[in-house]
């Protein structure tokens, strides 16, 4: 491969400016990668992600996410019945909205909630999540509430989750009225068993995954102004679109993945850091966490060219992590490559200047300070400034973050969409309990 020095990669459209503070990935490397893609026929399987082709080897079936970016929505006769009904004899002056829910049923709902919901509508209801199995949570998170104007959302593909049917139990022994329970599922025969409302049942399909739950009902549901999640849909379609229609969003898509690859199996970093420059989308670090390490933390394909599947991904809100882990990244010995998102919007603000000077200082270190106060750098720096903060943004970036994961694996040789390891703890968790009452 050529080590020969290249610019650094740069890509723009209306949604958002990127920029690669990256040296030493070379377009013959971008070749190479582009030439494997080529053979491992990436282009056909893009288009049955998007078509509704069989894409989920294991067990046999599409992935209807990019569907549910083109559906109409109507959920608001579920939870406006119950705001009203509690509005005509409430005493307190918000409503509380407690979802139940863990994993993707609860990083996309809180991250949407953050992110989209205006503050007229955090200011009239109270939202809450429970996503267990200490009971510790209820008890602190109900205490002061009242049931009576109390809604419950309960979030689950199957319904059969061990922490949130803990949770559901418990909320059904607090509340005063099954009727405040709604219950979002791929399983209604198993929420019915829970005596909840037949009408309050909500369900979607199967072929939508837990960590692409954030396109279904689970997420829709708890956003008041429904205006807003259509607008989230509209960003997620109009990325789609450009997956299979606009060749140079695919370039730069692919170049972010063959990074990841290269820097995890040739450059040995196997670490990456996501951070978020942007207070109302701090919780995407977490929920790109999920995203790409329950999509590519598999096993390698021995067929593969690539041993090292998925990178271990951290982060957080950009501005609270300079204050406690960035000492390792600007002066540790450990290999990290990072993600930096921010906002054109706040260019004249505090956090857009930290989150520009950290790439740099990051990427190619700082060597005008004091002997012992050196920085690094050479730490592969990937910048994603975004035009706007707003609903259309957030789906257009998030359904770009899952482009990125999906051409990873078809590159890996994987299935981005199961889950083996997390059922393997369900399953030990049952064994567990089965042994105690045995013994």
């Amino acid at each position: 491969m050529d080590k020969r020095k290249s610019k650094n990669f740069s890509f723009e459209n209306s949604v958002l400016k990127f920029e690669s503070f990256i040296n030493d990935f070379t377009e013959d490397l971008y070749n190479e990668f582009d030439s494997k893609s080529k053979e491992l026929n990436l282009r056909s399987k893009i288009d049955d992600l998007i078509n509704g082709g069989i894409v989920n080897e294991t067990e046999k079936q599409a992935a209807w996410h990019p569907r549910y970016k083109k559906r109409e929505t109507n959920l608001n006769n579920h939870l406006s019945k119950l705001i009203n009904k509690i509005n005509k004899n409430k005493k307190n002056r918000k409503i509380n909205i407690i979802i139940i829910g863990i994993g993707g049923s609860y990083e996309g709902p809180k991250l949407l909630i953050e992110s989209i919901n205006s503050l007229e509508i955090n200011n009239s209801f109270n939202f809450q999540f429970l996503t267990g199995p200490d009971l510790t949570e209820f008890v602190s998170k109900t205490s002061l509430l009242d049931p009576n104007g109390t809604i419950f959302i309960v979030a689950s593909k199957s319904f059969t989750t061990d922490e949130t049917i803990l949770m559901l139990t418990k909320a059904m022994e607090w509340s005063s009225n099954k009727d405040n329970f709604i219950a979002i599922t791929a399983n209604s025969d198993e929420a019915k068993k829970y005596g909840i409302n037949e009408k309050n049942i909500i369900t979607f399909d199967k072929e939508i995954g837990g960590r692409y739950s954030i396109w279904s009902p689970i997420a829709e549901l708890p956003i008041i102004e429904k205006i807003q999640y259509k607008s989230f849909l509209e960003g997620g379609k109009i990325a789609e679109s450009a997956f299979i229609e606009d060749a140079k969003y695919l370039n730069f898509i692919k170049r972010l993945s063959f990074l990841d690859i290269w820097n995890n199996n040739l450059k040995n970093k196997n670490t990456r850091v996501i951070l978020s420059y942007i207070w109302l989308f701090r919780s995407l670090p977490d929920y790109f966490q999920q995203l790409e390490m329950e999509s590519l933390g598999k096993p390698p394909n021995i067929k593969s060219d690539y041993h090292n599947t998925g990178q271990i991904i951290f982060g957080g809100y950009g501005p609270k992590a300079q204050h406690s882990y960035f000492q390792l990244l600007h002066q540790g010995s450990q290999k990290v490559c990072a993600d930096i998102i921010a906002s054109k919007s706040d260019n004249k603000n505090l956090a857009y200047a930290q989150a520009v000077t950290q790439s740099s200082l990051l990427s190619n270190g700082a060597k005008d300070l004091k002997e012992n106060e050196e920085i690094n750098g050479n730490i592969s720096v990937n910048l994603f400034i975004l035009n706007k903060v707003d609903a259309f943004t957030l789906g257009f970036l998030i359904t770009l973050w899952e482009h990125r994961t999906f051409v990873s694996s078809v590159m890996l040789g994987i299935n981005p969409f199961d889950q083996f390891g997390v059922s393997a703890g369900k399953v030990y968790t049952k064994r567990y309990f089965k042994n105690k009452i045995q013994s």
